[in-house]
Parts: C-alpha cells; sequence; structure tokens
C-alpha cells in the first residue's frame, strides 16, 4: 500500500480559494488512481473528485465541478485539489485516497487513504 499524507487546509472565506496536497511514498504511486473524498461533522464521508493514472481520466462530484480541480504530478508522487468559489457548505475534513482500481465506484474501492486535512470555509 501507498502512505498518504495530506496538507493545505485551513479557514477561508466563502468565495476564497485553497489548495490541497497530498504527497504520497511509494516508487509505484504512478499507477494509484487517486481520489479525494471529504467529511462533515454529522455526515457520511463523499466523494469529491478522482484521477486516473496518468491524469487522462477525471470525476468530480456535481456539487463541485467547476470550481474544483484535480491534478497530480507523478515525479513529485503529489495529487492536488485546487478549490476555488468556496462556500460554507465545502466546510469538512478532506481525505486523499488512493486505488490501483483503474475506475473506482465508491469510497470502499479506495485500499489507502491519508488522515485528512481541515478546511473551514467561514467569513
Amino acid at each position: 500500500q501507498v502512505q498518504l499524507v495530506e496538507s493545505g487546509g485551513g479557514l477561508v472565506q466563502p468565495g476564497g480559494s485553497l489548495r490541497l496536497s497530498c504527497a504520497a511514498s511509494g516508487r509505484t504511486f504512478s499507477s494509484y488512481t487517486m481520489g479525494w473524498f471529504r467529511q462533515a461533522p454529522g455526515k457520511e464521508r463523499e466523494f469529491v473528485a478522482r484521477m486516473s493514472w496518468n491524469g487522462g481520466i477525471t470525476a468530480y462530484a456535481d456539487s463541485v465541478k467547476g470550481r474544483f480541480t484535480i491534478s497530480r504530478d507523478n515525479a513529485k508522487n503529489t495529487v492536488y485539489l485546487q478549490m476555488n468559489s468556496l462556500k460554507p457548505e465545502d466546510t469538512a475534513v478532506y481525505y486523499c485516497a488512493a486505488t490501483v482500481r483503474p475506475f473506482p465506484l465508491d469510497a470502499g474501492s479506495f485500499g489507502s487513504w491519508g488522515q485528512g486535512t481541515q478546511v473551514t470555509v467561514s467569513s
């Protein structure tokens, strides 16, 4: 399995931006599908975005389409989540996840998880 460490969370005003990073250990990072999930207090963990091993295929939750962008740099073993036009409802702990499956359907398809980073959107 690959080890994942997220960073970049924090407090931001509505309409602001943040970029999350997820650094992965291991030499096979480029073979993993990478995903971002989030969990708000009292709610279930939900899918945010995912990207295939070569960046050719991406998917987003409807709630973040047009505002969030997932990207990866395989040379740096890092995946990013650029979040723009943030809303209070984006407040959650954001998790990075990895899977060897090319088309993961849900959180259960991901075998490796980071510890999460808190994102708070508030004025």
